[in-house]
């Protein structure tokens, strides 16, 4: 009985591992990867692009569109943010440029 109860906690442990952020997720990671001196400037722009029941897509999510979003001139650092619902029947994927 015992070695069905660790097998079972074996099973769930892999699959909570496996399947995180499945259900849910909204995420931010940065586009680049120096940071030792990123300055993040004075303005704020997104753009987003969309998903749903993964057969639709439209939007446009990329930096220049961010960077015209927020009348930024020179984009200094960028980041990325995704939002998704069940296993992505619905997704938001979103640029977010800062600058000057």
């Amino acid at each position: 009985m015992q070695t069905i109860m660790k097998k079972s906690i074996v099973v769930l442990i892999f699959l909570s591992l496996l399947l995180s952020g499945c259900i849910y997720m909204d995420v931010q990671r940065p586009l680049g990867t120096e940071f030792n001196k990123t300055e993040l400037g004075t303005k704020t722009g997104q753009a987003s692009c969309y998903s749903v029941l993964w057969l639709f897509a439209w939007g446009d999510g990329g930096t220049k569109a961010a960077a015209e979003n927020g009348g930024i001139k020179i984009i200094r650092h960028a980041d990325t943010k995704v939002y998704s619902i069940l296993f992505g029947l619905y997704s938001k994927v979103t640029t977010v440029a800062y600058g000057d």
